[in-house]
């Protein structure tokens, strides 16, 4: 029995391994129009156009499915367990939460009691029909009082204890409002597990019977030989035992009943019955899966299980206090069938489309986008740093100002765009105040002791004499002396005259020789050509001559 029952958690364990696991498979797609019925098409279509905010809800498939389990009654004698059952359903999702389940039950619930009973005097099902019982023949002897007082036995002679038990075949049929607390997921698309509980509505038959007899025999001797023994809590399994091993199983003999005091069909009683709920699905695939579920059922009767005395009064038992409730614990396979319809809406989570749209838009109707440039320096205000330019003023990629020298000017208002470093910092119109340069402070301090720079520029140049646009080797002699004495007189100038006649002709070769003369001195000798004056004199002079002169 223990092996049996580890085989079972382990059963248990793996089937949810295996939903924990399972393919959870795609949400549906709410441009698939092929699961959209055309009720619903309209709703539809205003979704698609953006003009309403909801897509319609899609067609869903049916759930039908079975299960066997156990069944139990909840009344005044034990129940035994394993009693067989059988369920079969269909189901249907009424939205993402809530469903409806039709639902017919059938089993043989069975219960034995291990407590021996004296003080069954009103229960039909243990009297002779001589007593107004249920049997033919010989019934069981019980205690009872008579009406001065005092206990004695029905029949006379020895009371007979019972053990009572019963067969009571049970039958239901109900209309229940599903509830999945699961699906709707803010965190994982999908589950593959359902919890679900619910309540209903419906209508449970049953016809209950006793095991009294063994052919026409009581079982009087058998129970007075279990009779001692019972009652004492750790004997309970050997009483038990030594029960089933000494009954047949035929259960023969009619339970006491509400008889035509109750709606009946056929021998069945007809009772209104209540139904609370509550389950888990694990999901193989997106057609099937498979659920425990425990049912309890409330019937206004205490008389499913044959029995509603009390042991007291000794002689004159009064009724129990609790109406009897049955149970249905059971194992089902359930499957989802329906053609261009989505699996059943509490295994979908109805955030799935809202979410994915989100993070990825594919419908949603996007506004154009707006980049406002307040201050029309070309960098859109969401990336403007400097939200408030100057008009007419560059800006950087950033839309600050530029201020390429960095002196705090920004350069559409710096008067002097390059600013040394050594010459800031600046004024108002970033112009800076460079430090005076080392040859300056050195020729001021010559000029302090009396000794300065030359002043006279020398006067001794001399005459060139060029018949031809090029430079003789004399020429370049007397071309070196001039630059020799510009170099010893950083502060001179001079003026290079030539004296053509009035000809274009011989203007043109002045003009080229005077060009070879101060392009020998600039490039070849180094001197600098701001410091050097060219001149034309016509008719005034030799035109084969070329005279240098101080300025």
């Amino acid at each position: 029995m223990s092996s049996k029952k580890y085989k079972l958690v382990l059963g248990l364990l793996t089937l949810i391994t295996t939903a924990t696991f399972a393919q959870e498979g795609g949400s549906y797609s709410v441009f698939d129009s092929t699961v959209i019925s055309a009720k619903q098409m309209p709703q539809q279509n205003e979704f698609w156009n953006n003009t309403y905010n909801f897509p319609a809800k899609p067609r869903n498939m049916w759930e039908i499915g079975a299960s066997i389990g156990n069944i139990a009654i909840s009344g005044d004698i034990p129940a035994r367990i394993p009693s067989l059952g059988f369920e079969a359903h269909v189901r249907k999702a009424m939205g993402y939460v809530f469903s409806l389940r039709l639902q017919y039950v059938m089993g043989n619930a069975k219960g034995m009691n291990w407590n021996a009973s004296t003080n069954y005097q009103k229960n039909e099902a243990w009297l002779s029909t001589a007593n107004r019982g249920n049997l033919a023949g010989t019934g069981y002897n019980p205690i009872v009082r008579t009406a001065t007082g005092t206990l004695t036995t029905l029949n006379g002679g020895a009371v007979q204890p019972i053990f009572q038990n019963y067969k009571s075949k049970v039958q239901d049929l109900s209309l229940q409002g599903i509830i999945t607390l699961n699906n709707v997921r803010f965190h994982k698309q999908k589950t593959g597990i359902a919890f679900y509980g619910g309540a209903g509505l419906g209508f449970t038959l049953y016809n209950t019977k006793v095991n009294a007899l063994s052919g026409t025999t009581t079982y009087a001797t058998l129970f007075q030989n279990q009779f001692a023994a019972s009652g004492v809590y750790e004997n309970r399994k050997d009483v038990l035992k030594a029960l089933k091993d000494g009954m047949d199983k035929t259960y023969e003999t009619p339970a006491e009943n509400e008889g035509t005091r109750r709606p009946k069909i056929g021998d069945n009683t007809l009772k209104p019955s209540g139904t609370a709920i509550a389950g888990i699905a694990f999901k193989l695939s997106n057609r099937i899966n498979l659920a425990l579920e425990d049912r309890h059922t409330f019937v206004k009767t205490d008389l499913m299980d044959g029995s509603q005395w009390q042991e007291h009064p000794s002689g004159d038992a009064v009724q129990t206090r609790d109406f009897d409730s049955w149970n249905y614990l059971s194992l089902g396979l359930n499957v989802n069938l329906g053609a261009k319809s989505v699996e059943p809406l509490w295994w979908v989570n109805p955030l799935d489309y809202a979410y994915s749209e989100l993070n990825n838009p594919k419908h949603m109707k996007l506004p154009k986008p707006v980049f406002d440039d307040t201050d029309g320096d070309g960098v859109t205000d969401q990336l403007d740093r400097e939200p408030n330019t100057p008009a007419g003023c560059p800006v950087d990629s950033h839309g600050v100002t530029k201020d390429t020298d960095g002196d705090g000017v920004p350069d559409c208002k710096d008067k002097q765009l390059i600013t040394p470093t050594e010459c800031q910092p600046v004024d108002a119109d970033g112009v800076g105040k460079c430090p005076e340069p080392a040859c300056c402070t050195e020729m001021k301090n010559l000029i302090a002791q009396g000794v300065g720079p030359k002043t006279d520029c020398p006067a001794d140049y001399p005459s060139l004499s060029m018949k031809v646009t090029g430079l003789s080797k004399d020429v370049k002699a007397m071309l070196a002396t001039v630059a020799t004495k510009l170099k010893d007189n950083p502060t001179c100038t001079i003026t290079i005259t030539a004296y053509p006649g009035a000809s274009k002709a011989q203007q043109s070769t002045a003009d080229k020789k005077l060009d070879a003369v101060k392009n020998y001195l600039v490039e070849t000798l180094g001197v600098s050509g701001d410091r050097i004056t060219t001149d034309k004199k016509i008719d005034e002079g030799d035109a084969n001559t070329i005279d240098i002169k101080s300025n």
